[in-house]
This record gives structure tokens, sequence and C-alpha cells, in this order.
């Protein structure tokens, strides 16, 4: 029996999160390090990741690059307790392959943007 798990959760430095750090650890093959603060993440050891993208508006090219866009992120907030990302944690069935979760995925993603 397919079973099926959405939510969403904040990614804000008022509890010590970064924007940077949560897509680096999202990621999972991935090593980058946050210029607000000098940390460096690096989660290329991660195991379990199948698949990793980013889809962004037409026109927002420049966002497709990891780096850039979570520093941007990171950098466009001025507030002291800012909301920089947010993580939709997405359960699919097992009964489908990967290949089918990854497409499953994109698509979800996509309208996501689109809204």
């Amino acid at each position: 029996m397919a079973i099926f798990r959405f939510s969403v959760k904040t990614v804000s430095r008022s509890i010590g999160r970064s924007a940077v750090a949560a897509a680096t650890y999202r990621a999972g093959n991935d090593m980058l390090t946050n210029e607000r603060d000098g940390r460096q993440h690096n989660y290329s050891k991660r195991a379990g990741v199948g698949d990793s993208f980013i889809i962004t508006p037409s026109g927002c090219e420049l966002a497709s690059d990891r780096s850039t866009l979570w520093h941007e992120a990171e950098r466009s907030e001025k507030r002291s307790n800012p909301v920089t990302a947010r993580e939709y944690v997405i359960a699919l069935p097992a009964e489908l392959n990967a290949r089918d979760r990854a497409e499953l995925a994109r698509i979800f993603a996509s309208s996501v943007v689109e809204r």
C-alpha cells in the first residue's frame, strides 16, 4: 500500500540554521562555504541522495548555481530573525522506481516554482 507524506520546514537564522548549510546537506554531494559566517559545509560523503536538482522560473538562470542561489538568499534577508529558505519534504511510495520518484519530485517542484 502506497503511503504519501508531505511537510514544510523553515530554515531560519533565529534558531541557528543557514540556507547554505541546509542546501548543501540536501544535495549530499556538495561542499559550500557560507559567506556570512565563514563556516564550511561538506556533505560530500553523505549517502542516500538519489538526485539533486534546482528548478528556477524562466529568466532566473543565475539561480541554477547552488552556491549563488543560497548565498543570495542569505544576503537578501536583513532582519534579525529571517526565514531564508523553506524545505519541502516529500515521502514518495516505495512502489515507484527511482526514476519515477525523481520525475514526480521534479513535477512537484516545478508546480511550486510556477506558483
